[in-house]
């Protein structure tokens, strides 16, 4: 389709102030990067996406306002070229963009990844001229554009389990002149037909590393991804493959979070109230508040992702000022709530004692003295994956 050449003009001069705005952040270091991100044409690939209104409706819900260039065109073009992730697609449903409806809640499922994350995952592959990759979770194209624009099409996979969303990804990728391999495809699995690659980028996380993702990386190889779990604790690996089949990295700092693989997202468990009527009446003391694992801060994003591994099975809740743990495949259950003097009762009933297995995970952590992401190496072997720490006991993550 051609376009006008104001809305050209307008967004190669936004292109550039978002490169200038990332350089001066430090995020855009590599002038070959720069390159790319000044080139590749962001508006393209989202058409239109949602973005947060100011308020939440009277039930609490966020309400999700539509952004074309149709509804409101500088919105739409400040928005694209604005370092923000842009959600594209709610609970797996492809939005009508000709006749979009302003949505009340919902779980986005695809996205166009903020531009400074998108390149500083590229950047933390150490993705290099001559490397074959990749790329796990197509969504809008925006991010396989960028790594055609510094590698050339040729030596780019990207698959994308939603057909829907590859087939627009594809439309817009092809419509700038770029010609990757693209596939419908399950990231839990790779891409056999294009293996072995050179790096493994992964736009969703993980519960833990597909073996099958370190069997299709050369050796000498890298895979960054990201693990999480139905705590939604997350954190970044970069791993390097070694020959024997094996692979290790350290843990990477910071706060990033990727939506789940939809293999890994975490099931239904229905109503809190119903798992806490089965629960003990007599509660007891909790020794650490929920504070510590849901509160805004880097250390308790860090420290959520480590409880995942004491409790790989529990999802958590809050109704009003009540936290209920529930684990759907043990049938157990967790409840806490304020006792008024600032601490907290807990009752907890079932096979698994979920949040007393907190506790002693967040006591031995306490004891270490509270060492950061980078601190902890993961390895992964056909025996399983581990989470080492030198003053931590080994922390087994869920089979994937």
């Amino acid at each position: 389709m051609t376009l006008p050449v104001d809305l050209e003009t307008d967004a190669a001069r936004l292109r550039a102030l978002m490169a200038e705005d990332l350089a001066v952040r430090g995020v855009l270091d590599d002038p070959a990067w720069r390159a790319a991100v000044e080139s590749v044409p962001r508006h393209r690939f989202v058409p239109g996406f949602y973005l947060p209104a100011d308020e939440r409706n009277g039930q609490g819900l966020t309400v999700w306002q539509p952004v074309t260039a149709a509804l409101d065109h500088g919105r739409w073009l400040a928005a694209a070229y604005s370092d923000t992730t842009l959600i594209t697609q709610f609970d797996g449903d492809e939005p009508d963009w000709e006749h979009p409806a302003e949505r009340h809640g919902g779980a986005p499922t695809s996205s166009s990844t903020l531009p400074s994350l998108v390149v500083r995952m590229w950047a933390d592959a150490d993705v290099r001229e001559g490397h074959t990759v990749l790329e796990i979770g197509t969504g809008t194209g925006y991010s396989t554009a960028l790594a055609c624009e510094r590698l050339g099409s040729a030596g780019v996979t990207s698959i994308e389990v939603d057909p829907h969303r590859l087939e627009r990804a594809a439309s817009a990728l092809h419509g700038c002149g770029y010609a990757p391999t693209l596939a419908v495809a399950d990231g839990l699995y790779g891409y056999w037909p294009e293996a072995p690659f050179d790096r493994i980028v992964a736009a969703c996380s993980f519960r833990a590393v597909p073996q099958t993702l370190v069997a299709q990386t050369r050796p000498g190889g890298k895979i960054l991804l990201t693990l999480s779990g139905w705590l939604y604790g997350y954190a970044r690996v970069l791993l390097t493959v070694a020959g024997d089949g094996t692979a290790e990295g350290r843990l990477l700092g910071g706060t990033v979070s990727f939506m789940s693989a939809r293999t890994h997202a975490a099931p239904a468990f229905g109503n809190p109230a119903h798992w806490a009527a089965g629960l003990p009446v007599r509660p007891r003391v909790a020794r650490h508040a929920p504070e510590r694992i849901t509160a805004a801060t880097e250390e308790a994003f860090h420290l959520r992702f480590l409880v995942q591994s004491a409790v790989p099975d529990a999802q958590l809740t809050a109704v009003g000022d009540v936290v209920h743990l529930v684990d759907v495949v043990t049938g157990s259950a967790a409840m806490l709530a304020p006792d008024g003097d600032g601490g907290w009762w807990v009752r907890e009933g079932g096979q698994v004692r979920l949040w007393e297995n907190v506790e002693r995970l967040i006591d031995v952590y306490d004891a270490a003295g509270r060492p950061g992401p980078e601190t902890f190496t993961l390895c992964v072997h056909d025996g399983g994956q581990h989470l080492r720490q030198p003053q931590v006991p080994c922390l087994p993550l869920p089979a994937p």
